[in-house]
């Protein structure tokens, strides 16, 4: 992912505009040629470590609070630090996260404005659906 499109402001309070509505992707998806193999493996890749009920628990604190320490993270989580640890790891692996060091503390938070929009597309459809979370196939 690029880190060109900065994630918004968390927590933006009453009326304020979407996240999906903020969103600066260019061309929209509609105008796109039909993607290519690598960029199927490509977004596969994104979407398969973000099918992970602890990395999606995480994006949607951060979307929510902002920049983060991994020991508030972990608290709020109900998980130890190292676990959490490892999951935003694998996040900031895929550019999705961006650290800073303060002192022994860690903060992380999203750089990009489409993780947010991406986890409340995930809302619509299940909202929209009206059907209850499912546990994910087992992969192969």
């Amino acid at each position: 992912m690029t880190t060109d499109r900065l994630a918004p402001e968390p927590n933006p309070g009453p009326g304020a505009t979407p996240v999906l509505a903020q969103l600066t992707c260019a061309p929209p998806l509609r105008e796109r040629d039909l993607m290519d193999g690598d960029q199927a493996a490509g977004i596969a890749g994104l979407f398969k470590v973000l099918a992970n009920d602890t990395r999606l628990r995480l994006l949607h604190a951060l979307a929510r609070r902002g920049e983060v320490r991994v020991g508030d993270l972990a608290g709020e989580l109900g998980m130890s630090q190292q676990a959490v640890s490892n999951q935003l790891q694998r996040l900031a692996d895929q550019r999705i996260l961006a650290t800073r060091r303060a002192g022994t503390s860690i903060y992380y938070r999203i750089v990009d404005s489409c993780v947010p929009a991406l986890l409340e597309l995930g809302w619509c459809v299940l909202d929209s659906t009206g059907t209850p979370a499912a546990p994910a196939p087992p992969e192969r």
